[in-house]
């Protein structure tokens, strides 16, 4: 705890230099400091003493440093040695759209506003780190927390990342982005050695973390569990340090992910600066506790990396006004802004992937009864499966939302399907094998709810223990016989709406083929049943845009098509390079089931007019793109406008085509726009692995607006000198 100023408690206890710089500066002297400090108080400072907290120094007025679990919203308070709730009152947080919904919204504005009310609960809850954002790229559409992460894209990944740091941290919280880096799946993921080639993890993998770094000046990063090209994250030199702070120039301070350390000279020489974990709750045992003072003793860690180490989190602590004279951000939790952002977020995030017949949107004027089935329909995400979640006092459920705001409509409900996991000889209670079989009893009660009612809404999909940390789904099946149901309930009642409630891509064929309306949600946060039912009834014209392609077939993704995921027993091998997600169905020609960037409306769109500033550009210039866009139906709406760029005569390898530029913007019936998006040059380039530099090539290239990466809507060409 601080209870005093630092200046003060420095000189009241030290006849020395005082703590701060100068009268008039709100920072510590952190030099000062540190000599202060014992080599004992300075390595108290470097691994856990809770399970989300480390030491400070009391005596010098240097307090705690307190964590929390973050991408869905400020996890509930734990007992300090145990993961069991602290069962506290006054922890309710807001439940936070998922990643995937974040993603999915494509509005930079939005995820700003999102970040800010994230970093105000986190204050509020007197958080000193948030371990958010989770922004490792989608390799398989199967991993485990792909609900929690955002795109298949480096580049919607990296635009993504910058306005959440950065709101979140203007509240005086530390952003800990992870998982750092090249962790890719649950599988294995505490051993697995990752072996990708440079200009793979340089233009795929690492774009994100680069950002979030030198533009959103993260002030924290999570080391991942993983090996990379042998060595643990957490001890791996070349990420650590060559990377991250030679190259990037990152000055904040290292975590480790819980339990991901397996060394004390390695981890403390390659640039680990704090150590967190899980099971073992004697701190003395910990590779940064005593053995660290042992090394330091002994000659084989100089005392000077300690320092530095220390040098690292103060730093922070200075930037987050955790130490020093300025006044804190106090924050605010559970407040109707935060709870508006998160169905604003919700809202826009929801994907209207089928729309035939004109099935949506619902018009209750002539709606007597709706038979609303499906588990989904009351299920709650908030608190679900291993690993973070949020204790929330509100999360508006699907059914909630439909009796609150169509009181007039009679309601007939069935559970439609029920969660039914198989044994397996794992010795957890989550990432259970699910089973595929549907319930007759529960079939035959939706079907007769169904048969009742003028309209039949399914609310199906996955849960969050079925897409959970530390297992990856097997398969793209929808579990717990879900098609059965989804057919038998069509055959009932033509009038079957599908709403899908998932965190990452499904095989969705049969369901597809058999409904007119299908509609994908995500796990939405606080307000996701809110923003569903004013989708489905046109309050809201759905705008989502998919931040992940979904296959056809599992082989078609292209970790699966190289049969290189999840590999092991040791090592995985990313064969497929830099095709990741849509560039590999783009080109390889591919047939994709719903393509990246892809989401549809109750209005239409017209693109015309694409044109660029100039003709040809120098590397170190701005592509100014330009293009009209109308909407040309009889409603209001939001389009994205996607810019990807091409170069077919490439000496080297590269996509069909690549994301380079958005933009996302609001119609009124009839109304048009031109809509102006930039390219720096410099996002053309490659990696150069032989010059160990990023090169533009030179020559002809073809920028193209679309409405998803297959949805292309006029080219241009363009030359680079």
């Amino acid at each position: 705890m601080r209870s005093f100023l630092l200046a003060t408690i420095m000189g009241f206890m030290f006849s020395c230099t005082p703590a701060q710089t100068d009268e008039n500066s709100d920072k510590s002297n952190v030099d000062e400091l540190i000599r202060q400090m014992t080599l004992e108080e300075k390595v108290h400072m470097l691994h856990g003493k809770g399970k989300f907290t480390s030491a400070g120094v009391e005596r010098l007025g240097v307090p705690d440093l307190k964590s929390a679990d973050g991408p869905l919203g400020v996890r509930e308070e734990i007992q300090n040695d145990s993961w069991a709730p602290a069962g506290w009152n006054n922890d309710f947080a807001t439940f936070f759209p998922a990643g995937g919904g974040l993603s999915s919204t494509w509005n930079l504005d939005l995820v700003r506003r999102y970040s800010v009310a994230m970093g105000e609960e986190a204050r509020a809850r007197e958080k000193d780190v948030l371990l958010a954002p989770a922004v490792n790229l989608i390799r398989s559409p199967l991993g485990g927390r792909n609900f929690e992460y955002f795109t298949e894209d480096p580049f919607l990944n990296k635009k993504l990342v910058v306005p959440f740091v950065q709101g979140l941290q203007a509240n005086d919280v530390a952003s800990c982005v992870k998982h750092y880096a090249i962790n890719n799946q649950e599988t294995l993921r505490g051993t697995i050695d990752v072996q990708a080639d440079e200009r793979t993890i340089r233009e795929m993998y690492l774009p994100v973390f680069e950002a979030a770094v030198k533009e959103g000046n993260a002030y924290s990063v999570m080391s991942a569990y993983n090996r990379f090209r042998g060595a643990y994250l957490s001890e791996n030199d070349y990420m650590l340090n060559t990377i991250l702070r030679d190259e990037w120039g990152f000055k904040g301070f290292v975590m480790s992910d819980w339990g991901a350390v397996h060394s004390t000279k390695e981890s403390a020489l390659y640039g680990l600066d704090i150590e967190m974990g899980t099971e073992i709750d004697n701190y003395d045992d910990w590779f940064f506790s005593k053995a660290l003072i042992a090394a330091v003793q002994n000659g084989e860690v100089p005392e000077s990396v300690i320092d530095d180490k220390v040098r690292n989190i103060l730093y922070v602590m200075e930037e987050i006004h955790a130490i020093g004279s300025a006044p804190r951000a106090k924050g605010a939790l559970n407040t109707p802004d935060h709870l508006q952002v998160a169905y604003e977020v919700a809202s826009e995030s929801v994907v209207l992937l089928k729309n035939a017949n004109n099935a949506l949107p619902l018009k209750s004027s002539g709606i007597k009864s709706i038979a609303v089935i499906g588990d989904n329909a009351k299920r709650k995400h908030a608190n679900q499966g291993f690993g973070a979640g949020v204790k929330t006092k509100t999360e508006v459920t699907p059914y909630d939302a439909l009796v609150s705001s169509y009181p007039d409509i009679k309601i007939n409900y069935a559970q439609g399907y029920k969660e039914q996991y198989l044994k397996n000889d794992l010795n957890r209670s989550w990432g259970l094998p699910v089973d595929y079989e549907a319930n007759e009893q529960l079939v035959a009660e939706a079907v007769a709810a169904a048969q009742a009612s003028d309209v039949a809404i399914v609310f199906a999909g996955s849960n969050r223990l079925v897409e959970t940390e530390a297992e990856d789904r097997k398969g793209l099946r929808l579990p717990f016989g879900q098609e059965a149901l989804i057919k038998a309930v069509k055959a009932a009642n033509p009038n079957t709406i599908v709403v899908i409630i998932a965190g990452s891509p499904h095989d969705l064929s049969e369901i597809d083929a058999t409904v007119d309306g299908l509609v994908w949600s995500w796990f939405n946060g606080s307000r996701a049943g809110d923003a569903i039912v004013d989708v489905l009834f046109g309050e809201v014209n759905p705008s989502g845009k998919l931040p992940v392609t979904f296959p056809k077939r599992l082989e078609d993704s292209p970790a699966h098509a190289t049969n290189s995921f999840p590999g092991g027993p040791d090592v995985v091998t990313y064969d497929e390079g830099i095709l990741i997600g849509y560039r590999w169905f783009d080109t390889h020609d591919v047939e994709p089931f719903y393509p990246f960037g892809y989401g549809l409306s109750y209005t239409s769109f017209e693109y015309s007019d694409l044109k660029t500033d100039k003709s040809s550009y120098a590397p170190d210039e701005i592509i100014k793109v330009s293009l009209k866009v109308k909407n040309t139906g009889a409603v209001d709406g939001k389009e994205t406008i996607q810019l990807y760029t091409s170069k077919p005569e490439s000496a080297i390898q590269r996509a069909a085509r690549e994301l380079k530029g958005f933009g996302k913007i609001a119609l009124k019936a009839g109304e048009e726009k031109v809509v102006s998006i930039e390219i720096p040059v410099r996002e053309l380039a490659f990696y150069d692995v032989k010059a160990k530099d990023w090169s533009v090539e030179p020559g002809s290239y073809y920028v193209a607006s679309g409405a998803s990466s297959r949805d292309l809507r006029g080219t241009m060409s363009f030359s680079v000198e």
